[in-house]
């Protein structure tokens, strides 16, 4: 069995009952852009839209902006980046948003592009990579319409993958905008307590002590967070 097949299989049959009601099925569930997932919400929560998480499509995007800087590093240098390289000291620059980027950042990034890029393959792969994020601050989804159906005809083949992948996930993309932005963040930040909870008690023998223990977390009461010792007069502070 394929890892989605079993990652599908173990998601059905544990499933929370509750996930199952009428409550359930008529709502939006965010979701990672998968097989696995995919196939398990819609046989088991039939009337339920998904939504394919922001976070995991603007990561698509980066992944393809990385391999496009990586590939034409080979192909202009024949090696991979050194600390020297202009687009290896344009990575980070290339994943930042355009709106975030000063004037001084914006000048930078350009002259690094004009000495790395010759093909202009980086600079319109950083182009598309902009162009995502700024669709998903738009009031509708009809940017993202027009990037999705562009992409597929793109000369770059990083950027050809993305958009096939785009188009195979445009229904769940722009289910977005169609159930009042839903995104996985509030699940993400419930999993993360989860997770500091499991990591500090070092494992559980217990799974009920365990259960206990991540609703105490979750609800605000987190005894591993104590509040700083005042310092007495005259003892030295060593954060200082």
């Amino acid at each position: 069995m394929s890892r989605s097949g079993a990652r599908e299989r173990s998601l059905r049959t544990g499933w929370p009952p509750k996930a199952r009601s009428s409550r359930a099925r008529s709502a939006s569930l965010p979701s990672t852009p998968t097989g696995g997932y995919a196939n398990a919400i819609s046989a088991t929560l039939k009337e339920a839209d998904m939504v394919v998480d922001i976070f995991h499509v603007t990561k698509l995007a980066s992944q393809a902006l990385d391999e496009v800087r990586r590939r034409v590093q080979q192909d202009t240098l024949g090696r991979r980046g050194h600390a020297k390289d202009p687009l290896y000291r344009a990575r980070r620059l290339l994943l930042t948003g355009a709106n975030h980027l000063t004037e001084k950042m914006a000048t930078k990034l350009d002259a690094l592009l004009q000495e790395g890029d010759p093909n202009w393959e980086v600079t319109i792969t950083w182009t598309v990579y902009q162009k995502l994020i700024d669709a998903y601050q738009q009031p509708d989804s009809h940017d993202m319409v027009t990037l999705i159906d562009a992409l597929k005809d793109c000369p770059i083949p990083e950027v050809a993958r993305l958009g096939r992948t785009l188009k195979s996930w445009k229904r769940e993309i722009l289910a977005y905008w169609h159930t009042d932005r839903s995104n996985a963040g509030p699940t993400e930040a419930i999993n993360n307590v989860i997770e500091t909870t499991r990591r500090i008690a070092r494992g559980f023998r217990n799974f009920e002590n365990y259960r206990l223990r991540i609703l105490a977390s979750a609800s605000g009461q987190r005894p591993y967070r104590q509040p700083p010792k005042p310092v007495r007069k005259g003892q030295p502070n060593h954060a200082e």
